[in-house]
């Protein structure tokens, strides 16, 4: 057994964790705390949710919303629903008269009562429902000011009563549960992703004192990363919406929990084998540090790849993900090791690794795990393989075509009732019509070519209410369209209808609304998907190319990740279809859960071959491989189990499309933890042995490398 003071770790490592640095990294990282906990707090405020901020800039719809504000401001309809199966009575009819004389008096929020229209009867000799719009402008607040305004609505409806149903749907209804939906998103995921990681440490640590360490240094970097995101979003154009703010902070809980389970385990490690703590740990952090620096930048370059993105959304998701990460990153190599070193190791009580004592891991679980897949290596991947491409058919359930207003919801809110309701009485489209704008000298042709369309309700084209009939040589028109306006029929007539007005000659017409936008972002998303994917897949191959210094490896590594990924997918569509009865999965899910997956899974298989290579240097790739499985395993186990908690939190939230995340991600993370990274990997490295390293002199010189190596190099 030799003291570090033999071989202490140089630079960097060794002055993070010197006996005076400790005290100035603390007071460092406390006075960034201080500043950057107000300014986390505003984080939400500059958070940009409209539908700009989703869209494409050069996506026809984005452009339609930009000329229309010359005509009017940017409205948003709710609509009142009345409803009455066996028929409307004569105090029904009182009632929904005088709610929209109320209605029209109404100045509050953005709400336009004087141009409150209706009500509108259905077409029947004996009405069953009524109809009321009432618009919204939208003001500087933007998404967040249409939950006040039509709460301001529901005061004045009331609800369903004595047989009459009442309700508030339309695009303003929708956006106001959804964002009711999002309301104390960052709140909800941030005790739910504590929670997960408490409970997670403390059963891998089984201390109760160790586990506070990682939980401040990840709070801390959550904090100051959301500092940074909204100084960026406040001065620097930086798009943060609902969707962003939310993974950010599951990513830099999961994240940074890993990078610190990773670090922790070295270091106890290290106690082990040296009596100077701040040596250990300038040891683990020297040993441990490449492997961290890798995944994480594996982490931040791969999300930094959605920068290339047409989406708005993702491309705005790219930077928030890659600075949440690197934070973490930051807090974890500097923050963490300080605080551990200046505890001592009374902090891991009951289990304190004493100076000279035994490492567990040597003869464990994991230990015993490797030797028996070395006797069988080959046998146990191709059956694994087999067994997670026969998982991966379930792709043929997914449905990633986009969900309607109604299915976007783990439940059902007021304007989704409404909704349904007004589909069964009214014009599906109702209240969410087409817009178009044109040129004003061809004006009579555009409206002509509309009307005619299939899908257009006839006699529904016109000028909007409170619109300028002409504005700088354009013309505004709305249609209201026969089918819901969140249906894939809906989306079929946008085309349709782009089609008759780019046909008119000289006319420039273009078409938005907001069946164009989900059109629009269908066809965006389709387009990130097929070239972000393989984007991040060559970003990961090049990082660990240059990690291990080798291509086999590398090769194989990534194969492993994208077939668990393909697996993950086949389980998680058959549970949304089976299980959960969800209609279907968003256009952008299979591009989340690949990034996700890619990114953070393949963080298991870096720190595992890392120390795979570590050993095999020492000891040959075989023996290497066992050494570094019971080295590694219960740590990568656990950081899998907190990054599937911290993902599977996004499940808390009443939305379908994060749920759908939270879950897909949580199974493909436990998938590479217990099957790619502890047997299908393994045993691959095992059956092919030094030629994994291929083209490094290791696939050719092992022993020799070996032996110099051992004897320069102590066992670590």
């Amino acid at each position: 057994m030799r003291d570090v003071q033999q071989h202490r770790a140089p630079g960097l490592a060794a002055l993070i964790c010197g006996r005076r640095t400790k005290w100035l990294i603390v007071a460092v990282w406390l006075i960034v705390f201080v500043v950057a906990a107000p300014l986390a707090q505003k984080l939400t405020d500059a958070q940009d949710n409209d539908a700009t901020s989703w869209l494409p800039s050069s996506a026809e719809s984005t452009q339609v919303l930009e000329s229309s504000k010359q005509f009017r401001p940017e409205v948003i309809t709710a609509i009142v629903v009345y409803a009455r199966e066996d028929g409307l009575t004569g105090a029904d009819r009182t009632r929904i008269i005088e709610d929209t004389r109320q209605l029209r008096t109404l100045d509050a929020h953005g709400v336009r009562g004087p141009q409150t229209r209706g009500p509108v009867y259905d077409k029947s000799t004996a009405p069953s429902a009524a109809q009321v719009f009432v618009p919204i402008t939208m003001g500087e607040e933007g998404w967040e000011q249409i939950g006040p305004a039509v709460d301001s609505i529901r005061e004045i409806v009331g609800t369903s009563s004595g047989g009459l149903a009442v309700h508030v749907t339309g695009p303003g209804g929708v956006t106001a549960d959804s964002a009711e939906a999002f309301s104390g998103i960052d709140s909800t995921l941030l005790f739910a992703a504590l929670a997960v990681v408490i409970v997670m440490l403390l059963i891998t640590y089984r201390s109760p004192t160790l586990l506070l360490l990682p939980v401040i240094a990840v709070v801390a970097a959550l904090f100051s990363a959301q500092a940074v995101i909204y100084l960026l979003a406040a001065h620097a154009g930086l798009t943060v919406n609902g969707q962003s703010a939310g993974i950010l902070t599951v990513l830099v809980f999961g994240a940074g929990t890993d990078y610190a389970l990773l670090l922790v385990a070295r270091y106890r490690e290290e106690l082990r084998r040296h009596e100077d703590r701040h040596g250990a740990m300038a040891r683990a952090l020297h040993r441990a540090g490449p492997a961290v620096l890798a995944s994480s930048g594996t982490v931040v370059l791969g999300m930094l790849v959605l920068l290339v993105a047409e989406m708005n959304s993702t491309r705005g998701l790219g930077p928030v993900a890659a600075i949440g990460v690197a934070v973490a990153l930051v807090a974890m190599l500097t923050l963490l090791p300080a605080l551990l070193v200046i505890f001592g190791r009374w902090v891991f009580w009951p289990v304190i690794p004493h100076f000279g004592s035994a490492e567990p891991t040597e003869h464990g679980f994991w230990a015993r795990m490797g030797e028996r897949q070395a006797r069988r290596p080959r046998t146990i991947w191709i059956v694994t393989a087999l067994v997670l491409a026969g998982l991966s058919l379930g792709l043929t359930q997914l449905r990633a075509s986009g969900l309607s207003n109604a299915d976007s919801f783990t439940g059902k809110p007021d304007s989704i009732t409404g909704q349904e309701i007004q589909d069964r009485y009214f014009p599906g489209g109702s209240g969410d019509p087409l817009v178009v704008v044109a040129a004003a000298g061809r004006a009579p042709a555009v409206r002509a070519a509309i009307a005619t369309t299939q899908g257009v309700v006839p006699g529904s084209v016109g000028t909007p209410p409170g619109a300028r009939p002409e504005a700088n040589g354009q013309v505004i028109f709305e249609a209201t369209m026969t089918d819901p306006a969140d249906s894939e029929a809906a989306k079929d007539t946008v085309e349709r209808v782009r089609d008759a007005v780019h046909a008119v000659p000289g006319a420039d017409a273009q078409v938005g609304g907001s069946t164009a936008a989900l059109l629009d972002m269908d066809t965006a998303t389709r387009h990130d998907n097929l070239l972000i994917i393989p984007l991040v897949l060559l970003v990961v191959l090049i990082i660990l190319g240059l990690l291990l210094r080798a291509v086999v490896a590398p090769v194989l590594l990534v194969a492993t990740v994208v077939l668990s990924f393909a697996a993950a997918l086949g389980i998680s569509a058959l549970a949304f279809r089976h299980v959960f009865d969800y209609a279907g999965e968003s256009t952008d899910f299979p591009l989340f859960v690949f990034v996700f997956l890619v990114a953070l899974g393949i963080d298991y298989n870096i720190f595992l071959s890392t120390r795979i290579r570590e050993e095999a240097v020492l000891h040959g790739t075989r023996a290497g491989v066992v050494a570094g499985l019971a080295a590694t395993g219960a740590v990568i186990t656990s950081a899998g189990l907190v990054l599937a908690g911290t993902f599977a939190a996004l499940g808390t939230l009443p939305v379908v499309v994060f749920a759908e995340i939270g879950f897909a991600v949580a199974l493909g993370v436990l998938l590479d933890t217990f099957v790619v990274r502890s047997v299908l990997v393994t045993s691959l490295f095992l059956d092919i042995g030094p030629r994994v390293w291929w083209p490094s002199r290791m696939a050719h010189e092992e022993g020799a490398a070996a032996r110099e190596a051992g004897a320069t190099t102590p066992k670590a």
